[in-house]
């Protein structure tokens, strides 16, 4: 077994392509429309989903804005240069919600981003 995806709902799935695509860098894997079921799914990630987990991006007709709840807490993405990254995310004009540092009652590096749904991103150090 592996892990394949990760579903999130978003309320405007071209918004949502361009953050996953232009700040963080994926690539979009594959869209299709579902008219009869009013919905949308786009599939975005850094390489091809036979060999890695990507995230299913959901757009449902009509609807242009979720409560994220309590349950979901973040998407984790490791990346070689967090300062590095976090200078380019802001510079594609994401927003970053906590600048690179070590995580609380540890030493791995961290920082937080936010997609524009609200999502949180985690990047984490891996040297």
């Amino acid at each position: 077994m592996r892990l394949l995806h990760t579903m999130i709902r978003v309320g405007d799935l071209k918004r949502s392509i361009k953050f996953y695509t232009e700040v963080l860098g994926m690539r979009l894997l594959r869209q299709h429309d579902y008219p009869d079921g009013k919905f949308t799914l786009a599939f975005v990630g850094y390489g091809d989903e036979s060999e890695t987990a990507v995230i299913e991006l959901t757009y449902n007709y009509g609807v242009d804005k979720y409560d994220l709840g309590t349950g979901f807490g973040h998407i984790a993405l490791g990346v070689s240069d967090i300062h590095g990254m976090v200078a380019e995310i802001k510079r594609r004009g994401g927003k970053v919600t906590r600048e690179p540092g070590p995580m609380k009652h540890g030493t791995t590096v961290i920082a937080f981003v936010e997609d524009p749904d609200g999502y949180k991103i985690e990047l984490i150090e891996r040297k």
